[in-house]
């Protein structure tokens, strides 16, 4: 399907190649040459303090209820990779292609089925690449009621990019999504939870409202950069909640699936399970091209049916959770 947005053009600094990247990089962290050359066990103290304290964990957002009296939160969400999976890394395999249409043709349809048939909603992190290439699927999440979340252009690592290259994407991708889907996106999870020295500052500069992409916790906490809160709460994410760890597979390298889906079920209910007790939140990570096939959606249905049949569960967005996180923090 056409469209009248068009892909990034590409800036000047791009063509300075991988060394000019290093060299910025080493610039924004304060590194002479003399440092850049030391192995990390011979890093003064100044130089591996800085890099750790550069993104931290701030106040931890757990409210003391959730809406309505509610124990637990639900976030579930989607990324949307697609084609991307393959194109980030300029791949052209048609076969790795045809994977990531099945996500559009099979994947999404049967997990929106699935969300409308037991009442609750989810949000979906698609890269703009993936809008481009899909635009009524993106419609079709936002009319249902669900959220859309920035996911990068082409599912790029941030890591790999300068500064003014990550701010590019990011912001064309906004843009893209707010006009594909009609509402503009407040949160991120970065491609891949590939989260760079700049990626923050970035989401502070746009005004995002919240990050799915760290892992330092597991309620909502404010965010710091350099030591001073950002203004963007962190919804945070862990690999154990991701079904890509336990069924992703590459026929020319060495990974390949290893945990049968009743024990992918069994790890996601025992940790709906702790979420509950402690009134804190469960969030699930899910790929449209992993978890869409006949013989693994039914582990979200059993994770729905089984967090429904206790009281007090409530199913919202990542951007709602967020949001009341940071409005009734204990």
């Amino acid at each position: 399907m056409s469209s009248n947005l068009t892909a990034p053009t590409i800036p000047l600094f791009l063509s300075r190649g991988l060394a000019a990247d290093h060299s910025m990089d080493e610039e924004d962290e304060g590194m002479n040459a003399s440092q850049a050359d030391l192995e990390p066990w011979q890093w003064p103290e100044e130089q591996w303090r800085k890099l750790v304290n550069r993104v931290r964990a701030g106040r931890r957002l757990r409210p003391a209820e959730w809406p309505g009296g509610m124990r637990c939160a639900v976030a579930l969400s989607f990324d949307s990779d697609h084609e991307t999976s393959d194109l980030r890394d300029g791949g052209k395999s048609i076969g790795r292609l045809a994977w990531g249409q099945f996500g559009n043709r099979v994947g999404v349809p049967r997990i929106l089925d699935l969300l409308d048939r037991y009442d609750v909603t989810g949000s979906f992190y698609v890269p703009a690449v993936t809008a481009l290439l899909h635009p009524e699927e993106q419609r079709r999440v936002v009319a249902e009621g669900h959220e859309i979340g920035i996911h990068g252009w082409i599912h790029e690592l941030n890591s790999s990019l300068p500064y003014e290259a990550e701010r590019d994407l990011m912001r064309r991708s906004a843009d893209t999504l707010e006009k594909i889907a009609g509402v503009r996106p407040v949160g991120l999870r970065t491609p891949s939870w590939d989260f760079s020295q700049h990626t923050l500052q970035i989401e502070k500069e746009m005004g995002l409202l919240y990050d799915s992409s760290l892992m330092s916790d597991e309620d909502c906490y404010e965010l710091l950069l350099d030591g001073e809160p950002a203004g963007v709460v962190e919804l945070p994410v862990e690999w154990v909640r991701d079904d890509a760890v336990y069924f992703m597979m590459n026929r020319f390298s060495a990974l390949r699936p290893y945990t049968p889906p009743t024990d992918v079920l069994d790890i996601f209910r025992r940790e709906f399970d702790a979420a509950y007790d402690e009134g804190g939140i469960f969030q699930l990570t899910m790929h449209p091209h992993v978890i869409g096939y006949r013989s693994r959606i039914w582990i979200l249905e059993e994770i729905i049916r089984h967090a429904k049949a206790r009281k007090g569960v409530w199913f919202a967005t990542h951007a709602e959770i967020v949001d009341w996180a940071k409005q009734h923090a204990a």
